[in-house]
């Protein structure tokens, strides 16, 4: 059985941690799967949430490492975030995919499709299907009821750029599973 990660982990480079989630087993309440994809953000990067300073939205940011930070994008669809680094230094690795592994059909019945490939292929898909919300911000990411198990095995990791920003969009801090169906978009 895989080991749960604990807050030291994430008390770490958001560079490292991100390469680091790719084959990890990530759930709610016993619903999810392998994260397969990943974007890392960190606070001087201009597309972080983070880069302008403090705000009620993003406080989760500012604190200790190994917690969730969930937002509303375009104000349409939750996005889970994992905050990474020294407390207050507000850099987060995004969520991007996961292969659905543990409580496929509750998954299915939540995202109203049958197609395994698009439940969790994307930050929206994935919050829709594990039932995120910002009920979650702010939650530790090392007891229920989130949880992160770490990988078996390293897997093959390819990069690239990040999708859906328009500032540092060409820094190639996106990370995937190489080969994976269940990329939200294929890498580059």
């Amino acid at each position: 059985m895989p080991h749960k990660l604990r807050r030291d982990f994430f008390a770490r480079s958001v560079h490292k941690v991100a390469p680091d989630l790719i084959g990890a087993t990530f759930t709610l309440s016993g619903v999810g799967g392998r994260i397969v994809e990943v974007e890392a953000y960190h606070h001087t990067d201009p597309a972080a949430h983070s880069y302008r300073g403090k705000t009620e939205r993003n406080a989760v940011m500012f604190g200790p490492p190994g917690f969730a930070y969930v937002y509303r994008s375009y104000g349409i669809h939750w996005c889970v975030n994992v905050v990474c680094e020294p407390e207050g230094s507000a850099s987060a690795v995004l969520i991007r995919a996961i292969e659905p592994t543990e409580g496929v059909k509750t998954m299915m019945r939540r995202r109203g499709l049958s197609d395994e490939r698009l439940l969790c292929s994307g930050p929206g898909r994935l919050c829709q299907a594990l039932g995120i919300t910002i009920a979650h911000n702010g939650l530790p990411l090392d007891r229920p009821p989130l949880e992160l198990f770490g990988r078996d095995e390293t897997p093959e990791i390819v990069t690239g750029v990040r999708i859906g920003i328009t500032k540092a969009a060409d820094l190639p801090w996106r990370y995937g599973l190489k080969g994976s169906r269940f990329l939200s978009k294929p890498m580059r």
